[in-house]
């Protein structure tokens, strides 16, 4: 049985960072797990309690997390927090708990030197209001990101591949610990 993980990228530009993150991390995955990164949330309309059942892209966002195993978020910061892209699809998710008990990790990837640490601050702040399940090692900043990547945005530092790879091994043993949890 495969196990499953929701990637989302908390930015829309199409050379991004956090996107090519999320990808390499769908290429390190061992063969039982399924990476799927998540696009999309640019449909998303501006969260609203009033009009949650009638949205099928609200909707269809919701299934897609309720149906992973887990969830990986990579966000790049702007102005010291996280895309609003970001915090609107998290929004949609507050009331209908599909984030409740997941287990969950967090990446925030930074040209510059902190690596976009007040923004990882804000997302686990609202991953924690979620109710997420993180486990040890569920987070990771990555700074200097651009120097870690090549051109075609895979990345080439080893020390940020064996981070990502320590991050996905951590969540996967999350996963699986939660499952055992939930069935005894």
């Amino acid at each position: 049985m495969k196990t499953t993980i929701a990637a989302i990228s908390g930015s829309l530009k199409s050379t991004s960072s956090n996107t090519n993150i999320l990808r390499a991390l769908a290429v390190m995955a061992p063969n039982n797990v399924v990476v799927t990164v998540i696009e999309g949330l640019d449909t998303l309309p501006h969260f609203n309690p009033e009009a949650e059942e009638e949205i099928a892209s609200v909707n269809l966002f919701r299934q897609k997390i309720k149906e992973a195993d887990a969830v990986i978020f990579s966000t790049p910061e702007y102005a010291f927090g996280i895309p609003g892209i970001l915090k609107n699809a998290l929004d949609w998710l507050v009331s209908s708990g599909e984030l409740n008990t997941k287990p969950v990790a967090a990446i925030s990837a930074s040209p510059l030197y902190p690596g976009g640490d007040k923004a990882l601050a804000s997302l686990l702040l609202t991953l924690t209001a979620l109710g997420t399940n993180m486990g040890a090692n569920s987070s990771l900043s990555i700074g200097s990101i651009k120097i870690k990547m090549n051109e075609a945005g895979e990345i080439t530092h080893a020390e940020t591949i064996q981070a990502l790879e320590l991050l996905l091994n951590s969540l996967i043993e999350n996963i699986a610990l939660s499952k055992t949890e939930y069935i005894e």
